[in-house]
């Protein structure tokens, strides 16, 4: 069952791990102190989140806090390393599994009900009214990865976003891929998906590179909008009658780079129509003008990347700075 349409308030229950040593040392560097986090969703459904925290500040003198919404299928210990990059440069952080996903998983993988759409009107509000309280004297951003950019529209408390830092985020859409990934996006979306959701009761997406295994509903909106008109235009007007995409109007940073074979420029420029009054700033980078073979659609977080391209991660940390 897909998550309905009602218009809802996210109400969030947060659960400290250890609430004897609340601020658990993270031991990869001694200038952060992280420690894991559950919110439960308006569905009842309990995230698992770790928050990081500049261990010279007080949680009142943090001014810019932010949430790194993930893509589709990808666990949040994906991008410890550049939520631990944030916090060392002041920030406050938190990432999050989706419900489904990684640890956030409550249940058999067949009987979970989640969907792209719970996963931006459910998670990512809850995920939101977390940083909030976990860091009330600050700004709110949201850097959004792939699926975790597309779904901002669907979350009520959008308002308390100061700004948008976008990576690889477009519409996915089938129709503007070049081969032979076209192929082989025709193939796991067409074929793979509807077949393992029929026989498995859920998508293995993991079996064939592509993240965490997935619900059904996630996996089953993932095939139909990428099919259509791409990420959320199609299921406007069918499946996602309220929704906040013409409301948002914060500054917004879109990153992509020209061997994302997903994230493509004509597959941004679509995404980026679906927010008509987003104030909108495009880089379209060409990795080897980098110094570096390939981003792709992955790569910006790996900490091999930064490494290499540490302006990369300077771009986020500037945003930030400017926009707080």
């Amino acid at each position: 069952m897909l998550d309905n349409d009602a218009l809802v308030t996210p109400t969030t229950t947060l659960l400290a791990a250890d609430t004897v040593d609340h601020y658990k040392k993270n031991t990869d560097n001694s200038a952060i102190d992280s420690y894991p986090l559950t919110i439960m969703t308006e569905r009842n459904q309990p995230l698992a989140a770790t928050v990081y925290h500049p261990q010279t500040s007080t949680a009142s003198k943090i001014k810019t806090a932010v949430m790194i919404a993930p893509a589709t299928g990808i666990k949040r210990q994906f991008y410890h390393s550049f939520a631990t990059f944030l916090a060392e440069q002041g920030f406050g952080v938190i990432t999050y599994d989706n419900e489904g996903i990684g640890q956030s998983l409550s249940t058999t993988l067949a009987k979970s009900d989640a969907s792209l759409i719970s996963w931006g009107r459910h998670d990512m509000p809850a995920v939101l009214d977390a940083l909030q309280y976990e860091f009330p004297e600050a700004s709110y951003h949201l850097i959004g990865h792939s699926a975790g950019g597309q779904l901002i529209g669907l979350m009520p408390n959008y308002a308390a976003l100061s700004s948008i830092f976008n990576v690889a985020c477009s519409s996915g859409r089938i129709k503007n891929l070049e081969m032979p990934y076209k192929l082989k996006a025709m193939g796991f979306m067409d074929a793979f998906i509807p077949l393992t959701n029929l026989v498995l009761g859920y998508t293995p997406a993991d079996k064939i590179g592509m993240g965490e295994p997935l619900p059904r509903g996630v996996a089953r909106q993932w095939r139909e909008w990428c099919n259509g008109a791409g990420y959320i235009k199609t299921a406007l007007g069918k499946t996602i009658h309220n929704h906040y995409y013409d409301e948002l109007t914060m500054p917004s940073l879109w990153l992509g780079f020209s061997d994302d074979d997903i994230a493509n420029s004509e597959n941004m420029d679509d995404m980026i129509r679906v927010f008509p009054n987003m104030s909108v700033e495009k880089h379209y980078l060409n990795p080897k003008d980098l110094g570096v073979s390939h981003i792709g659609h992955m790569r910006y977080f790996s900490r091999k990347t930064y490494s290499k391209v540490p302006q990369l991660w300077q771009m986020a940390v500037d945003w930030l700075k400017t926009h707080s």
